[in-house]
């Protein structure tokens, strides 16, 4: 599905689309069209800040784990978070707007996980802002201003705190706290989500430069019930320079037993904290995370594409928590913020072997929805915990009733299980195996050993279910579930052996028995009635990576040039044409491996940041998914890393032509180095 794009047609901006693919780090806009403008994301796992064309505005505030039913569907929700950045400034009295600004540029550092806005005010002034979801803080925000005046002026600078429509009882709060050593303004606002089900709030200060005492004095202004600001005045000389930040907190009921108090909690201690520990305490974060790191020489705009993937997949996903990202992570509001298959299929693989305390929160957010799942096998009248399509805060389905993948796309539960596998193979840690390993894996294979149908032997027969080839609907014996299914059933026995525990024997044999379909001159059929179709997504091509079903090189050589043709040239999610790339650089076929990874993502680049949609042409950034598949093409592909029982290993594999070394850092808990060269 796609959102909607906002068309911002009330001002505009010359335009001279250019995008730098000189620097690894940094991506610059260097003039922005506000017609053809696809906001960015600075995230830190809990919250996400998405960009605009407007001086001064962010287009959302999205916050992990936030859900209410209300809109699409009957179900779940991402809710929009209160807008606690948005600024007004005035010079000389006039607002400083789209129409008034020229050379306005616009960047985001990846390095530093900071996005930065400069412009120059008519003969007024020189602004440059720039805004970080701190990673240190996760519900904290900071927004970082400097204005040279190029004549004497006077400003006004007013913080605006802003509700979402569809949030309700809005009250919004004012207070001064005074100090011997500082004077502490909050601009707070609280709300009922849509139901009433959830608290939101937050709140802001202003962080002065000036000693106690000196600092500007501050204004409250209260508008309607969605909207009140606080601002203060200052008067510059030309050629003086003067810079204050903004720093806020935004939580809710769902994350917090206290939400209001701990809002005003935390912006106090960013207040204190000062702006200078804040930003060094995020730099150091982002140090630590770009440890592990893909470095490639020889293609200078591969490189700052893979970074800008792997800068999303870090920004999407928090270690520490039990929350997993929906396809579009946190840059809006895309498919309600749910969890799929996206998670353990695609996103996940790539942060496991670069960061695996991420990809254990991703874990996490299925071992604690396990009793949700549960109740799920048994209303469907199955064993085990069948995981739904469509996940969100409390682990019940969350498909809307009009698409069938609800009740009928099972593969979910196999993702799951394979995660949890993958997860014990990276970490060897047979603690967690045992304490939340072991129920997933065991709950998954009792869920497949009671969903087949025992219709003799080598018929063992999964019938009546969506396929990952999603434009397959209610069919039986599809290749890509069928193969799951009985990995996740031998994934369980092995991890019985290794736990000293009874596995169940009727797993292997369950296994044994799944059929793997077959056409004539040895291609895996899809599901039992398809005859040479066009397909949506990766399927039957899944079975040699990651599931190891089909091993043989010349098989996967027959399946890929036969599903490769199955692609339809437009309107197909982005994901598919990284697992041929992935495959053909295993094969060594260097050439097919690089067309296909150019072709996985460039397709669906939009401006100014190149960021991912989800289908070529398509318009709803940032799909995380789509960055996951190309990852795992560069990490398992042309990186030949590959998950083991025994850990992770690498395979022989080849680089493209232009790229003339590939170096993998920071892989694995033990932070291992790999590298490929020409």
């Amino acid at each position: 599905m796609k959102r909607l794009l906002t068309i911002l047609a009330a001002f505009s901006i010359t335009i001279n689309y250019h995008v730098s693919a000189q620097d690894p780090w940094k991506i610059k806009a260097s003039s922005i069209d506000a017609r053809n403008y696809y906001g960015v994301t600075v995230a830190n796992g809990m919250m996400g800040i998405v960009s605009s064309p407007e001086p001064f505005k962010v287009k959302e505030v999205v916050l992990a784990g936030a859900y209410d039913l209300y809109g699409r569907g009957r179900v779940s929700n991402f809710l929009r978070s209160f807008n606690l950045l948005n600024m007004q400034l005035d010079i000389d009295g006039k607002r400083v707007d789209a129409g008034w600004v020229s050379d306005f540029n616009q960047e985001l550092n990846m390095k530093e996980a900071s996005f930065t806005t400069t412009c120059k005010v008519g003969n007024k002034a020189t602004i440059t802002y720039t805004y970080y979801a701190l990673r240190q803080l996760p519900f904290t925000v900071l927004m970082d201003v400097t204005i040279t005046a190029s004549q004497n002026i006077s400003l006004m600078a007013a913080s605006v705190m802003e509700a979402p429509d569809a949030l309700k009882e809005v009250q919004n709060y004012y207070n001064e706290i005074d100090r011997p050593h500082a004077v502490i303004q909050l601009l707070t606002s609280t709300a009922k989500s849509p139901t009433g089900k959830l608290q939101l709030c937050a709140s802001n200060s202003f962080l002065f430069p000036e000693p106690h005492g000196q600092e500007p004095r501050v204004i409250h202004e209260m508008w309607d019930n969605n909207m009140h600001l606080m601002k203060f005045g200052k008067k510059l000389e030309a050629g003086q320079s003067y810079r204050f930040s903004i720093a806020g907190t935004s939580i809710t009921s769902a994350h917090h037993d206290d939400p209001l108090n701990e809002a005003e909690r935390m912006t106090l201690f960013t207040r204190l904290e000062g702006r200078d520990r804040l930003i060094q305490k995020h730099l150091q974060a982002w140090d630590e995370l770009w440890k592990s790191d893909i470095e490639i020489t020889g293609d200078e705009q591969a490189q700052q594409d893979v970074h800008s993937m792997l800068y999303h997949l870090y920004s999407f996903v928090r270690e520490g928590t039990d929350l997993s990202p929906s396809p579009m992570g946190l840059s809006g509001l895309g498919y309600n913020g749910h969890v799929f298959w996206d998670t353990e299929l695609w996103m996940y693989p790539a942060l496991l072997v670069m960061q695996p305390e991420m990809a254990k929160s991703m874990v996490e957010y299925r071992f604690q929805r396990l009793p949700a799942a549960r109740r799920n096998a048994f209303n469907h009248g199955y064993k085990g915990a069948m995981f739904p399509w469509e996940s969100a805060g409390t682990g019940v389905e969350e498909t809307p009733v009009w698409a069938l993948s609800g009740p009928f796309e099972h593969h979910i539960t196999a993702c799951v299980g394979l995660a949890a596998w993958n997860y014990y193979c990276v970490t060897q840690n047979k603690d967690w195996l045992k304490e939340k390993g072991w129920p997933l894996l065991k709950e998954t294979a009792d869920f497949w050993a009671s969903r087949v149908e025992r219709n003799g032997p080598g018929r063992y027969d999964i019938n009546n279910v969506v396929a990952a080839d999603e434009w397959a609907e209610n069919v039986n014996n599809n290749a890509f579930t069928n193969a799951a299914a009985k990995a996740v059933l031998q994934h369980a026995a092995a991890a019985a052996v290794i736990l000293g525990l009874p596995a169940n024997p009727d797993w292997a044999l369950v296994a044994a028995n799944i059929p793997i379909l077959k056409m004539e001159g040895g291609v895996t059929r899809e599901h039992e009635t398809y005859k040479g179709e066009g397909i949506k997504q990766a399927d039957v091509n899944l079975l040699a990576y990651p599931l190891r079903e089909v091993t043989q090189p010349e098989s996967i050589r027959k399946d890929l040039n036969y599903y490769e043709t199955r692609i339809p040239a437009a309107g197909t999610p982005a994901m598919t044409h990284a697992i041929f790339s992935l495959l053909y650089a295993r094969l060594g076929d260097a050439g097919k491996a690089y067309s296909f990874f150019k072709e996985s993502y460039q397709p669906n680049l939009l401006p100014p940041f190149r960021v991912i949609a989800e289908t070529k042409g398509g318009t709803n950034p940032y799909f995380g998914t789509g960055a996951g598949g190309v990852l795992q093409s560069v990490l398992m592909g042309f990186g030949g890393l590959d998950i083991t029982e025994k850990g992770i290993v690498q395979l022989k594999s080849v680089l493209p032509a232009p790229w003339k070394s590939l170096t993998l850092k920071g892989i694995g808990p033990e932070k291992k180095i790999f590298s490929v060269k020409q």
